[in-house]
């Protein structure tokens, strides 16, 4: 058992005991008696414990505390141990009874839950590498391809016809080294308790660095901004964030078919910054959007014209959205366009004219 665990599940016990402990004298206050009370509202303590804590120890432990208590404090003769009353014993053996069973129950769900969140896990391996096996196998065919034809042909290709083959095979060995670089981060997010290295980032540098990132790859794909006129700073591990975003509008430019605007807006609501990516292209279909951010592959996909899916990006954005306390979500219409959004949390910082002006 880890310390911190110990340490909780002990606070939990002792919370409760004392919670009784003053539920039972302020009953005795109010009514002038406590016939029966104190054992039922020490027996909700001790399940209470036996609820909250992990194994059977410290339900055990609650029962005993209780049964200790009970039979000092509030059970004739008061302030004085007597194990020879049949309700003393009997009261015992009903807590001990009440923190096996709520022990056992609360065991054997949180098993199930562990067992439920593996097995989705596992359902999450699965349908990455099946992406995987696809994604990677398209690009890889076409450098060989590319490759194989330079170099048996040398001679009668022309000399435009083989650096067109070699940009291609390079463009595609980059994309190969941006779904290594989304792998790496599913596997850095792949457990179930997630912490991110936030530090204070200011909105517009993050997306000038962005739109530098993309413009680079994508210098034909023009992107309208909008972002709000105040000085934002957000908490976040800007690398990782401007990964998300360089994610969402490399797949606006690759699979948004008939597009001809793509925007980046980022606004805030309440403490919130939200980022929208969206597009006036061809649109999700509704089936494909429902697993959109899970790494599924759709069984169509094969034959997407030999375009790169974007089951990896889109699960590797909602995973680090979520490592940093935030929710992602796509709105999209068949042949009107497709916009993603995910928010963050904000700090207030005051700019210098501010505090000038105080």
């Amino acid at each position: 058992m880890k310390k911190s665990t110990w340490y909780r599940d002990l606070l939990v016990m002792l919370a409760a005991l004392c919670v009784a402990g003053v539920a039972v004298v302020w009953v005795q206050r109010i009514t002038g008696r406590i016939d029966g009370v104190a054992m039922l509202i020490f027996m909700l303590a001790v399940f209470v414990t036996s609820m909250y804590t992990d194994g059977y120890l410290w339900g055990v432990l609650a029962s005993l505390a209780s049964v200790l208590a009970v039979n000092f404090a509030f059970f004739t003769p008061y302030f004085a141990f007597n194990f020879t009353l049949p309700e003393n014993l009997f009261s015992g053996l009903v807590m001990l009874a009440v923190s096996i069973m709520t022990s056992t129950l609360t065991t054997r769900v949180k098993k199930q839950e562990q067992l439920h969140m593996e097995t989705e896990r596992e359902k999450m391996r699965a349908n990455l590498l099946r992406a995987v096996s696809h994604d990677l196998r398209t690009p890889l065919t076409s450098i060989y391809g590319a490759c194989s034809t330079v170099t048996e042909n040398y001679d009668s290709l022309g000399k435009e016809q083989a650096l067109k083959l070699l940009r291609e095979a390079c463009e595609d060995a980059q994309w190969l080294n941006r779904m290594v670089e989304n792998l790496l981060s599913v596997t850095r997010f792949d457990g179930e308790q997630v912490t991110v290295k936030k530090t204070p980032t200011v909105l517009d540098e993050l997306i000038d660095t962005v739109l530098v990132r993309f413009q680079k790859r994508y210098p034909k794909v023009p992107v309208t901004t909008y972002l709000p006129d105040s000085f934002i700073v957000i908490p976040m591990d800007s690398m990782l964030i401007s990964q998300v975003l360089t994610n969402l509008l490399e797949n606006a430019a690759v699979h948004a078919e008939g597009m001809t605007q793509l925007t980046l807006r980022v606004f805030t609501l309440g403490s919130r910054a939200v980022f929208e990516v969206s597009d006036n292209g061809c649109g999700i279909p509704k089936e494909r959007l429902r697993t959109l951010f899970t790494g599924v592959l759709p069984a169509d996909a094969a034959a997407d014209s030999g375009k790169h899916g974007m089951g990896i990006g889109l699960s590797v954005c909602a995973a680090i959205v979520k490592a940093h306390g935030g929710e992602i979500q796509a709105e999209s219409k068949v042949g009107e366009g497709t916009s993603i959004r995910f928010w963050l949390e904000t700090e207030s910082i005051e700019t210098e004219e501010n505090e000038d002006e105080q």
